[in-house]
């Protein structure tokens, strides 16, 4: 099944960026736009709730400008992501702001939610469902959900065990919608074989962490920068769900990040305790070891094209 005409129109990179908490504000957001990836961010990062409205307006008016000033190089669309998890309750509020704006893209996390798909649907929006495995994928698909965000191990935030091969094939045996890949991808040759095993879009968070826009205190930017995978300590504690983190930035929390205990899914909110374990415990993934500098989105997307091309071109010489 061939991608929406949203996606396939204006990209210029088969790339969605991750919404990532905190580090995606609308400097961030715009910046992937404007160079041709899909740029998103979680509605839970407007705080208070009342500056979502602000947010969506900024992006969509910028966007609009660029679109008139560029007819030949528009912007690529944008998307909010809504936790549908019952612990948000800002859920129903932020949707409908959501709703009032038309946002293009919504992206789904933590539960999918028929009712939440329905009221995107009913303007034309799409929603895509982030799942770490096969039976999430499943349920995501019946409850009404247009395409997959597979969150394979290795990826930054709240990630899967699953290896992204497996993850990939076992969804392609029976979904041929549109399917995003995420997991330690920040290169353009990465992105193209995100493609050849099967996925229509690379998803990628941690290499814009330590770009000039990002939302991250300078010294998450340059610890992004010094550190690689093995520096990725995967654990529950934090949120209740797994994620991916800084090894370092646990370490300057005062904790053991070998011997951290076990934490139980109910502990979940989104009130500023969790707030406040994504600001002190810095998340990433394990595809930083490649960073290895600040630089502006702009840069950083440029350099993924250029390598994605020479991938191309390398990957048909070989091949003939």
């Amino acid at each position: 099944m061939p991608l929406p005409d949203i996606l396939s129109r204006d990209l210029r990179l088969p790339v969605m960026a991750a919404p990532m908490f905190i580090i995606s504000t609308p400097p961030l957001v715009i910046a992937q736009c404007l160079n041709g990836i899909v740029g998103s961010f979680p509605s839970l990062n407007a705080r208070p709730a009342s500056l979502l409205d602000e947010w969506l307006s900024e992006i969509e008016e910028t966007l609009a400008q660029h679109r008139r000033a560029n007819p030949a190089a528009p912007p690529a669309p944008f998307a909010v992501n809504l936790i549908v998890h019952r612990s948000n309750v800002r859920l129903e509020q932020d949707l409908a702001v959501c709703v009032a704006h038309k946002v293009p893209i919504v992206i789904t996390s933590l539960g999918a939610r028929e009712e939440v798909n329905a009221a995107i649907h009913a303007y034309g929006g799409i929603v895509f469902h982030d799942v770490i495995n096969d039976r999430f994928a499943h349920k995501a698909i019946e409850k009404g959900a247009d395409g997959l965000i597979a969150v394979a191990a290795g990826a930054g935030g709240h990630a899967g065990r699953i290896s992204p091969f497996a993850l990939v094939q076992e969804i392609r045996r029976w979904f041929q919608g549109p399917l995003v890949l995420s997991g330690a991808i920040a290169t353009g040759r990465a992105i193209l074989a995100a493609q050849a095993i099967g996925a229509d879009l690379a998803y990628i968070g941690s290499a814009f962490i330590a770009t000039e826009e990002a939302n991250a205190a300078p010294a998450y930017k340059q610890m992004i920068v010094e550190s690689a995978a093995e520096d990725i300590v995967y654990t529950d504690y934090f949120t209740g769900v797994h994620g991916n983190y800084l090894r370092k930035s646990i370490v300057n929390a005062g904790l053991d990040p070998d011997h951290l205990p076990s934490s139980d899914p109910s502990r979940m909110d989104f009130s500023s305790g969790s707030a406040k374990a994504w600001r002190d415990i810095w998340g990433a993934g394990q595809g930083i070891g490649v960073i290895d500098e600040i630089v502006t989105t702009e840069a950083l997307i440029g350099r993924l094209r250029h390598e994605y091309e020479t991938a191309k071109t390398s990957l048909c010489a070989t091949a003939r």
